[in-house]
């Protein structure tokens, strides 16, 4: 396990990361889920509190008044019908100062999720395994590698957490002493405000430990998704073919790309150049064409066999840079020029054909 973790020195390609996402292996830490939770509800208990303590003491006086009967005869229902009847006043009233707290952590139970490894829901991970019901095995599981490490860090957790919470109780040893010589409600109220603070030292204290974990969480889930060298060339090969049969493929596109420009390059008009990285051949049939067409282009060595194929053909060569880069990279074979380069060619074509017709002329003469 070791010596393939060492040839494990590549970063994990696309492929491989979306293949982990799919089978539910992602970089989470459910502490952050947990004390992101924990603070939220606590933000939520603060803002709904004095609404809680009204909905309470009047829950209390409804069934210390008896369910809201008078006299007598409001203990005559039985105690299914007081229940039901209860049940019935108090639940919608509970349920309305309850419903932004569990609004609240719900929503933030899904953002922070959602923030660590994205919204996809897979089923994989759910799916049964034979070997995780052995319980030798998940013996042998819990004290073994990664795991043995996540619970020596959950130990460790537990104890800061217990520390934290022990330090603050003692300190307030004193005060919760003096409430059994309180009155009713300030004990209560003393007693709440202690329990409150409490949970937010624990809540920032988990945050921190979450953060740590969540940090240690995204460290070992990319080094367990690091790949050999072999592997990236394996996956290489899957999804491209393999790398022979591709240079097979390269080699038979050019030797018919070159076949075409030997039969085309002869028939064009001219051939524009960079001069020697880029060369586009045109020809511009009045009868045929709307505009020039470009019937051949080509960069470096294809480059270099269309001006040898021009040389060897008597077609024409300028150079004209801007142009022939603005060409090669907006027009491809077959396709006629844009109306932006009309002006521009029409005049190369028109210093063309002059120098086709000087040369007939001195033909003509020397016949």
């Amino acid at each position: 396990m070791a010596e393939d973790r060492e040839n494990k020195t590549e970063p994990a390609t696309p492929k491989r990361r979306q293949e982990a996402r799919e089978s539910g292996q992602v970089a989470r830490s459910a502490d952050l889920t947990t004390a992101a939770l924990l603070i939220v509800g606590l933000l939520a208990l603060s803002m709904t509190a004095q609404t809680m303590t009204q909905l309470l003491a009047s829950v209390m006086a409804w069934l210390l008044g008896g369910g809201g009967g008078t006299g007598a005869g409001a203990f005559t229902m039985d105690a299914r019908g007081m229940l039901a009847n209860d049940f019935r006043v108090n639940a919608p009233q509970v349920a309305r100062v309850l419903a932004p707290i569990l609004l609240s952590v719900a929503g933030a139970a899904v953002i922070v999720v959602g923030l660590q490894v994205g919204f996809h829901v897979t089923a994989k991970p759910l799916m049964p395994s034979l070997a995780k019901l052995n319980p030798m095995h998940g013996l042998g599981r819990l004290f073994a590698g990664r795991n043995a490490m996540q619970l020596s860090m959950n130990l460790a957790k537990m104890m800061l957490v217990g520390a934290t919470a022990w330090a603050y109780v003692r300190g307030q040893m004193p005060v919760i002493m003096s409430l059994g010589g309180m009155d009713f409600p300030a004990n209560f109220g003393v007693a709440s405000q202690i329990v409150y603070s409490l949970a937010w030292r624990l809540a920032w204290s988990l945050l921190i430990l979450a953060l740590a974990d969540w940090l240690y969480q995204r460290w070992r889930f990319e080094r367990d998704l690091r790949m050999t060298k072999q592997e990236i060339k394996d996956e290489a090969k899957r999804m491209e073919g393999d790398q022979d049969i591709k240079g097979k493929r390269r080699q038979l596109a050019r030797k018919m790309i070159i076949q075409r420009m030997h039969r085309d390059v002869p028939k064009a008009d001219v051939v524009i150049t960079n001069p020697t990285e880029l060369a586009i051949a045109l020809k511009y049939d009045s009868e045929e064409m709307g505009a020039p067409r470009v019937v051949a282009k080509g960069a470096g060595y294809l480059a270099q066999r269309i001006r040898q194929i021009a040389v060897a053909s008597g077609v024409p060569i300028l150079e004209r840079k801007p142009l022939a880069q603005a060409l090669y990279k907006t027009v491809e074979v077959g396709q006629e020029v844009p109306p932006e380069f009309y002006q521009a060619i029409a005049e190369i074509l028109a210093y063309v054909y002059e120098l086709a017709g000087r040369g007939v002329r001195r033909m003509r003469g020397a016949a």
